[in-house]
């Protein structure tokens, strides 16, 4: 134990000393984490209330249409007119005969437009919202024509003083279970830990081993007198110990910069992070064992992180894509790492949640620490 941890701790010092690696292991991450997830931050884009937003064209001149939008407005949608109602999810059009006919006691329709591009859980939440509107204006109308005795046409100013009132009665639709598409924060901050402990793992991984290995430095290494699994651990256990920087940094802004915290359940976190930082430190020993050239290393190690962050849904939920892309999202440990860190920041999971995703997990580090183990080699011949 003790070669492997002076093996370790020797490397992590060395790592250290480069004061330019501090770039892209604590400031690159928060511009990421800021510049992707402030877009969709704020309440009307949480993963468990979200605020759609709904175009109208109102083309009633009368009262009701004004009086109708107030409602949508109130039952928690974002109305959009003008050149903004390009970025909506749905469009009602408001026609201009809506008072008349109203005042006339005849049914009248909007019509309901989805607008292309535009995703089916916020139709359905729309839908939803929409139903409430309406339903409150109609119990209005008629808790106004119950108090109507002298059969008055009916005006902006009576039924203005309903809607005014309280109701005795508050629906609130949200979305049901724990599986909303996480947004803001929530998404661009574990996403770019798992994409960031990567590329930095890989990268110092790749570079160091194929530059010691060439400078002759894991050649005086293997002849002292110390097992190659000794060696093999000790150079993985470095490259981990600098992704448990990278996690402790991660959980400390995110906790006090963005409000989100990784650490909730703190056994689960540690489950999930721990194996994924190994199995990125084996990677990187991995690449290193089988290249020699530590320039092209680094291509090789970016190329890979960047694929692994794309497809694993670090960049963006893997719930928005198409069942094939998330098939083969799964096909790479980024993937499962996500699903684990949004069942334990988004939706309020504990370590029984995500079980599967850390047995998965542990399978792909197995595998790769003894690729690690087995390809390493000390001396370019």
């Amino acid at each position: 134990m003790k070669n492997i941890f002076e093996i370790a701790i020797n490397d992590v010092r060395l790592f250290l000393k480069d004061k330019s690696g501090y770039v892209w292991l604590f400031l690159a991450p928060l511009g990421f984490i800021y510049f992707t997830g402030i877009p969709s931050n704020g309440p009307e884009r949480a993963p468990s209330n979200p605020r759609p937003s709904l175009a109208i064209e109102n083309l009633d001149e009368g009262f009701m249409g004004k009086l109708l939008m107030t409602e949508m407005d109130t039952q928690g949608m974002r109305i959009l007119e003008g050149e903004s109602t390009e970025k909506a999810d749905r469009r009602i059009v408001i026609p201009s005969d809506f008072t008349q006919k109203v005042q006339d006691q005849e049914q009248v329709k909007l019509s309901y437009v989805k607008i292309e591009g535009s995703g089916e859980e916020s139709a359905i939440m729309i839908q939803m919202r929409l139903l409430q509107a309406t339903l409150g204006i109609n119990a209005h109308l008629v808790e106004w024509a119950t108090q109507n005795e002298d059969q008055a046409p009916l005006d902006e100013k009576s039924l203005q003083a309903l809607l005014d009132d309280s109701d005795p009665i508050q629906l609130e639709a949200r979305f049901a279970g724990k599986n909303p598409v996480p947004s803001g924060f929530q998404q661009s901050l574990p996403g770019n830990l798992i994409m960031f402990m990567m590329m930095n793992l890989l990268i110092f991984g790749g570079t160091s081993i194929a530059a010691e290995r060439k400078n002759g430095v894991l050649r005086r290494l293997a002849a002292l007198p110390i097992h190659r699994w000794q060696i093999v651990t000790g150079k993985i256990a470095g490259r981990f110990l600098l992704g448990c920087i990278l996690i402790l940094f991660f959980v400390a802004i995110g906790r006090i910069l963005f409000g989100v915290s990784i650490a909730n359940e703190p056994l689960a976190a540690i489950s999930v992070l721990g194996i994924f930082a190994w199995l990125a430190a084996s990677l990187g020993v991995l690449i290193g064992s089988v290249t020699s050239n530590p320039d092209k290393t680094i291509g090789l190690c970016v190329m890979i992180s960047m694929l692994m962050g794309a497809l694993g849904g670090c960049w963006w939920p893997l719930e928005i894509t198409s069942d094939t892309m998330q098939w083969i999202g799964h096909l790479f440990p980024s993937a499962w790492a996500m699903d684990a860190l949004h069942k334990l920041i988004s939706f309020g999971g504990g370590l029984s949640d995500v079980q599967t995703e850390v047995l998965v997990l542990g399978g792909f580090a197995l595998v790769t620490n003894g690729l690690a183990a087995r390809f390493l080699r000390f001396s370019e011949s």
